[in-house]
């Protein structure tokens, strides 16, 4: 008798066949299903961040306005070569890993700062640069820029012996000394005696050549910027085995800004969801300021952001943004001749108009001038509050954020940089902190307003 002669046996049986055969898919699909599923959510991930860069950032469904905020990566280059990378350096890479040490730059976290913002009453946020894993400053993004445009010009070629000069008070030249040893090059960082041993100490242990020179103004040879021009000018002539010199050229290479318009810019944004009412920040080569205020007023269309530039005392660019001059109508700009001696500050405050400042000069809307003793203040109050150990450059950002955010209205949110560890300031800024005896928690005022002298603003 054959099942064909019984339907309900030929029915069950055929029941029984089909549930077993789904099992056996099933459990030779289990080691494959995940693949597809990365493969999914991988693709999905880059079908959106595909209409956010196409659009500028500037136009958001709904859906996206909901939903948490997200920062801007390219999740196909990124895990493997960092920001701004070709698809041409990304080969080798496997998911979940990154090659090398250029991989740590950039994404790095928007952060409340808690004790400014409850004392303002608007909410003042920081890029935590200092988390960028190569020199730990937002020079990381600014010297991978400028190898990697080099190395697309042909001026730089990995182990062929070259060297990159710079001239630098020290952060651009941790980054490029740092990156030219990850890439197959050698640094020569030439710098102000005037700077933080710390920072010299780390270029020897990196393994540059650094030459510490005498404080000279912009016109002279010995100045340390044109002495890192000469030094690259030299290099083949003095080293005669095919290798090139390189100048940086930090202060003058477009490729400052781009960085920031490329990367710092367009995080902000995302990490804010477009709510950023001011931006600060302050300048040395400018790259910074220009090429986030370039992004966020250009590129993201936000024309509202108010751009804030913040100065030390000993630089020019306060009056050049407040009045039009550097210092005073009867001294014509780029021949004063004094230097920047009465300012402990590093890293931001100049003399004189770089091309990229230039680039983005007639973005910024205002200027904060910030003494030594207010950035001091503020250095202090933000261990005390906030637990953040900061360099002179943050503590100026964070004083004139403070100073910006009370020009706008409850409620508004600013966004600022925090530059470097205070780690790279202790034989210099925070010497002097200590010597203001700020460092005992008794002298240290419980009024924000109050600690920084201005007390006006209290009452906004």
């Amino acid at each position: 008798m054959s099942l064909s002669d019984h339907p309900k046996a030929y029915s069950s049986a055929a029941i029984v066949l089909a549930f077993t055969a789904g099992i056996l898919v099933t459990l030779g699909f289990k080691d494959f299903y995940p693949d597809l599923e990365t493969e999914f959510q991988r693709r999905r991930r880059n079908a959106r961040r595909a209409r956010t860069v196409d659009n500028g950032s500037r136009r958001r469904s709904s859906l996206f306005w909901g939903s948490a905020p997200v920062q801007l990566e390219d999740h196909e280059s990124s895990l493997t070569a960092g920001p701004y990378s070709s698809s041409s350096s990304s080969s080798g890479g496997t998911l979940g890993t990154a090659a090398g040490i250029e991989a740590c730059i950039g994404n790095t976290p928007l952060i409340r700062l808690q004790s400014l913002s409850e004392a303002t009453g608007r909410t003042i946020l920081a890029k935590a640069e200092f988390l960028n894993g190569a020199g730990n400053t937002p020079k990381d993004r600014v010297a991978l820029n400028l190898i990697r445009e080099a190395e697309a010009q042909g001026l730089l070629v990995p182990h062929r012996g070259d060297t990159i000069y710079e001239g630098t008070v020290g952060s651009t030249g941790i980054s490029l000394a740092t990156l030219a040893r990850a890439k197959g090059y050698r640094a020569h960082i030439c710098m102000p005696d005037d700077q933080g041993f710390e920072k010299s100490d780390l270029l020897l242990h990196l393994g540059a050549t650094v030459e510490r020179v005498a404080v000279a103004p912009i016109t002279s040879p010995g100045h340390f910027v044109n002495l890192a021009r000469r030094r690259a000018s030299e290099h083949a002539d003095v080293h005669r085995d095919g290798s090139q010199g390189f100048f940086a050229n930090q202060f003058e290479a477009h490729a400052n800004w781009q960085a920031h318009m490329m990367g710092t810019g367009p995080e902000i944004w995302e990490q804010t969801r477009g709510k950023v009412d001011a931006f600060v920040a302050g300048a040395g080569t400018g790259g910074t300021i220009s090429g986030v205020a370039r992004y966020l007023k250009e590129e993201a269309g936000a024309a509202h952001v108010k751009v804030v530039l913040a100065d030390p005392q000993g630089s020019g660019l306060y009056n050049k943004i407040k009045h039009g001059v550097m210092y005073s109508p009867t001294e014509k700009e780029g021949t004063r001749r004094r230097q920047q001696v009465d300012s402990m500050v590093e890293g931001i405050g100049i003399n004189r108009i770089t091309e990229n400042f230039e680039a983005g000069r007639d973005l910024i809307d205002d200027a904060v001038k910030v003494t030594d003793d207010q950035a001091c203040r503020m250095a202090r109050w933000l261990v005390e509050n906030d637990g953040i150990f900061i360099g002179s450059s943050t503590a100026v950002n964070c004083v004139a954020a403070v100073v910006a955010a009370m020009a706008l209205p409850e409620g508004s949110q600013v966004v600022t940089i925090l530059c470097d560890s205070g780690t790279r300031h202790v034989s210099k800024f925070w010497k002097r902190i200590k010597e203001l005896g700020l460092e005992s928690s008794d002298e240290t005022v419980p009024n924000l307003f109050a600690q920084l002298g201005l007390p006006a603003l209290a009452a906004k």
